[in-house]
C-alpha cells in the first residue's frame, strides 16, 4: 500500500498544481472558488516558488473580498485538518 502511494504521490501534485496562482492561466480575476483552490495548493505553491519567480502562493488579479475568503476557508481548514491525523498522547 504505502509503496503505491509512493509511485502515485508526483501525480497527484502534479494534477494538483494544474493551476497555481500566478503562473498567468487565468484571463478573468480570480473569485471565491479560486480562492479555496489556492488555498489549497499554498504550501506546494511556498516550495515551488523558490524555484519560478512567477508562482505565487496569492493571485494577485482577484475579486477581492470572495477570494480572500475562499482562500483563508481553505488555508485555515487545511491546516486545521492536520491535527486530526495526529496521535493522541495516552494520559496516565
Amino acid at each position: 500500500m504505502k509503496k503505491t502511494f509512493l509511485l502515485f504521490l508526483p501525480a497527484l501534485l502534479l494534477c494538483l498544481t494544474g493551476c497555481v496562482p500566478g503562473d498567468h492561466t487565468l484571463e478573468d480575476p480570480a473569485g471565491f472558488f479560486w480562492g479555496v483552490w489556492h488555498g489549497w495548493v499554498a504550501p506546494i505553491c511556498l516550495v515551488w516558488g523558490f524555484f519560478n519567480a512567477e508562482i505565487r502562493i496569492y493571485e494577485p488579479t482577484n475579486t477581492g473580498w470572495w477570494y480572500d475568503l475562499g482562500y483563508y476557508m481553505a488555508i485555515i481548514s487545511g491546516f486545521g485538518g492536520l491535527s486530526l491525523f495526529r496521535r493522541k498522547r495516552k494520559e496516565d
